[in-house]
């Protein structure tokens, strides 16, 4: 099989969804298929994709320009200049694209799937996004929930396949030593570290984090939050760093600064699930997944969640009990005062943690489930 792969910048700084998408390319390389990748922008996982891939070819742009001639023409180049094989399969990470995807399949005469990643940002699509939708051979939903949310805006049941996003075991990995760790980091021993870790947006809803924190310092001070990321949904950098200040100046008046360290983008992000005793994703819109959740947890370091979006079919069984209502910093509170100190409670559960996630969200999973929806589509 050859697929083609349509990716906006490979970059590890943009969030989960170009960590998944190299994920399932190294992996489906490393089973013998070929990987073309397509892509808009350099980012500093190319090269990564440089060692596997059979081609890399940068376009100008996904999105057809009507307005020149010269810009129709750069789009459709790009498209002509793309490689094909008998097996080929273009595969979308982005709904996003699906207007060059769907091009693509269409001149080329080769299967189309799309990787949703996302909920639709509107109820009604533009005519060229909608034609492009219609065109998708496959649909791979990463969660249950993010599958409901594209099926509220039309689209057909019958094209979908639902695909949990598994992660590497060896990668994240609970610490062989704590105590040294934390003094590396220079946390004090008995300091209960909460962490938080992702983009630094609006919807991420890091300001009820600060808010609940803030809770906890009154009953302990023996507390650390460490926020780790970086703006990256704003309509400009300026943006981003205004809202990012935002939430340092809502410390300050919250009084509880010197306890929240905001660490911008982490590029190893291990060290700091092992370093916490509790890692808290506080969305406050549909989340798809969760990646976060999952290397977290294969740390040995349990979450505490919204129930919102696809998070709740992560956190299933006993750990049900770590999710709270968006948006609720007294609920958040509360669960994490029952959560934080489980080293001296329970002090297995970081390894029920780890075998939780090694059975349900494992990276041969994940690959095996979007090999056999690619193949699906192929004649």
């Amino acid at each position: 099989m050859h697929v083609i792969v349509l990716e906006n910048q490979p970059s590890s700084q943009r969030g989960g969804q170009e960590l998944i998408l190299l994920d399932v390319c190294k992996g489906l390389a490393e089973r013998g298929h070929q990987i073309s990748l397509l892509y808009l922008e350099e980012g500093n996982l190319i090269k990564q994709y440089q060692e596997f891939c059979t081609h890399l070819i940068k376009v100008n742009s996904f999105l057809l320009d009507r307005n020149t001639i010269k810009n129709s023409l750069k789009f459709f180049t790009d498209i002509w200049k793309v490689p094909i094989s008998k097996n080929s399969v273009v595969y979308s990470n982005r709904y996003h694209d699906v207007v060059f995807g769907y091009l693509l399949s269409l001149i080329k005469q080769i299967p189309f799937v799309c990787y949703l990643q996302l909920p639709p940002h509107t109820k009604k699509f533009g005519r060229p996004h909608t034609l492009g939708l219609k065109g998708v051979n496959k649909f791979i939903a990463l969660s249950k929930q993010t599958k409901l949310d594209w099926l509220d805006v039309g689209l057909k049941e019958e094209k979908f396949d639902i695909v949990h996003v598994g992660i590497n075991w060896e990668t994240y990995q609970p610490t062989g030593s704590l105590s040294t760790l934390k003094k590396q980091w220079g946390i004090s021993e008995d300091t209960r570290v909460i962490s938080y870790v992702g983009r630094i947006d609006k919807e991420k809803g890091i300001e009820v984090l600060i808010k609940a924190f803030a809770l906890l310092i009154k009953s302990s001070t023996n507390i650390k939050l460490l926020i780790a990321g970086k703006p990256v949904a704003h309509s400009t950098p300026e943006e981003g760093e205004i809202y990012k200040k935002s939430l340092e100046q809502l410390s300050i008046n919250l009084g509880i600064a010197e306890y929240v360290n905001f660490l911008g983008h982490v590029t190893n992000t291990t060290y700091i699930y092992q370093v916490s005793d509790v890692t808290v994703v506080p969305s406050l819109w549909s989340e798809p997944f969760g990646r976060v959740i999952i290397e977290s947890m294969a740390c040995g370091t349990p979450v505490v969640a919204s129930r919102t979006g696809g998070i709740p079919e992560i956190l299933t069984e006993e750990f049900e009990k770590k999710l709270f209502e968006p948006g609720n910093e007294q609920a958040l509170f509360n669960t994490l005062t029952q959560t934080i100190d489980w080293r001296d409670r329970d002090s297995d559960l970081g390894n029920r943690c780890r075998k939780h996630i090694l059975s349900e969200f494992n990276l041969d999973n994940m690959i095996n489930g979007i090999e056999k929806s690619l193949l699906s589509v192929i004649k």
